[in-house]
């Protein structure tokens, strides 16, 4: 069995999958409340006829967070080809949630800990009028953003830093230290694109990021003023945390050692 330690184990299986996150309380369990852990460990215990089964995940997204490419990894000795376990844990799964590929992988497989890399898109509907086909799937900003201030202010924060002025309160990272190498934004129409890789993110990196470079966009801060944030390691001195609808897990990067399948896909959103 692979623990989080990421100590080698027995036979397991390697999930990919995607999902709205419009109704569930972000990726993990927790009582009370709906969750995609708890769904696709539902559909699994189904299919394989146990009670349980452990997942282990990429990364945890938070409430209204969605994904196109989320890597999921669980231990069984159930023999079965990679197509039925497409088949068979979609036919439980709510249409929200859907299973893109499965294969089975070394048993020193870790879906965290193999991991080198993750990518995220933020996108973002700046117009005076909000969203209403798209306002689960997008995050909105009331007034035109100037894209220029915001790219170059972005220029501050690639490489290695400590990110603490845009981590939660309730981080549970080791370290603030991440190394963000990329971060572009492009216009299309009224929809601004975020595009962000980095080794690992801190729990609201992204959205917090997209909200301080949201002042910038919109004039009320200077292009230097995220390097100053960045460089206070303060919390309390970025913008507010922005909306959870627009962001999206959208890929993992893996050694090709693994020999996987494709494990990134870029958002594509109706109307953008």
């Amino acid at each position: 069995m692979v623990d989080e330690s990421g100590g080698p184990g027995g036979p397991s299986s390697r999930l990919l999958i995607e999902y709205d996150g419009t109704e569930f309380s972000g990726w993990a369990r927790q009582p009370g409340r709906r969750t995609v852990e708890a769904e696709l460990e539902r559909a699994l215990c189904v299919l394989l006829r146990r009670d349980a089964v452990a997942l282990t995940v990429a990364g945890r997204t938070d409430s209204g967070v969605h994904a196109t490419r989320q890597v999921v990894h669980f231990d069984t000795d159930a023999p079965r080809p990679e197509s039925a376990w497409v088949r068979g844990v979609n036919a439980s799964l709510p249409p929200t949630v859907a299973v893109r590929w499965a294969v089975d992988i070394a048993d020193d497989f870790h879906a965290r800990f193999a991991a080198t890399g993750r990518h995220y898109t933020y996108l973002l509907l700046d117009h005076p009028v909000r969203p209403a086909l798209l306002q689960s799937r997008i995050g909105w900003y009331h007034r035109p953003l100037a894209l220029q201030p915001m790219q170059e202010a972005a220029q501050a924060l690639l490489g290695a830093h400590d990110f603490s002025a845009f981590r939660a309160a309730e981080c549970q990272a080791r370290s603030p230290v991440k190394t963000l190498d990329r971060l572009e934004i492009a216009r299309e129409g009224d929809m601004l694109r975020f595009e962000l890789h980095a080794d690992a993110f801190l729990h609201h990196m992204v959205r917090n990021i997209v909200g301080t470079l949201v002042s910038v966009g919109g004039g009320r801060q200077p292009p230097a003023w995220v390097a100053s944030v960045l460089a206070s390691r303060d919390r309390a001195q970025a913008a507010p945390t922005f909306a959870a609808a627009g962001l999206y897990l959208t890929g993992v990067d893996y050694a090709p050692r693994w020999n996987l399948p494709a494990t990134r896909a870029p958002v594509r959103v109706f109307g953008s």
